[in-house]
């Protein structure tokens, strides 16, 4: 096992926006991994059996994640938290925690040095509020330059407003 290995770039990233222009044809996209993406890396260089998550909640109702490693004969562990999420709330919560725990582990630390781009995108306007659709053809292939080794994917539908402006 080569613990080195878990820094290695994900084979794939994903993308939200953020914000959007008034118009809501651009976003300022975001990268992030997805918690499968972690456990097929933890698989990889650590294999199955030599990895483990433990989840325990804060007096604040924090989620607080430990990712543990069998080192030769030792658990190796690292920890962080998150809360609920305003998207799938307690299930979001704990797999922000699981992500962020890994990130400890050096997995998917370079996303955050990745920047946030403006690309193209689609939206669509409800209550006279501007909504994020998906990224447009031209705009995901903005994003997959800034990551050409790992095909870019769409993600789902958001509630990210246009700013105020």
């Amino acid at each position: 096992m080569k613990l080195a290995d878990l820094k290695k770039p994900l084979p794939s990233i994903h993308w939200r926006s953020q914000s959007m222009n008034r118009e809501g044809t651009a976003a300022m996209a975001l990268a992030y991994m997805d918690a499968r993406d972690v456990m097929d890396r933890l698989d990889a260089v650590c294999g199955p059996e030599n990895w483990q998550d433990s989840y325990v909640e804060s007096a604040k109702g924090r989620v607080i994640c430990t990712i543990s490693i069998l080192i030769g004969d030792q658990w190796v562990s690292k920890s962080d938290g998150a809360g609920d999420t305003a998207v799938e709330g307690e299930k979001g919560g704990i797999s922000d925690a699981f992500k962020r725990a890994a990130v400890k582990w050096g997995i998917g630390r370079y996303l955050y040095d990745m920047g946030a781009p403006w690309a193209d995108c689609e939206s669509y306007e409800k209550n006279g509020k501007r909504y994020f659709k998906k990224w447009t053809p031209s705009g995901l292939k903005k994003l997959a330059a800034i990551h050409p080794a790992a095909p870019q994917e769409e993600t789902p539908e958001q509630d990210a407003t246009a700013p105020d402006k």
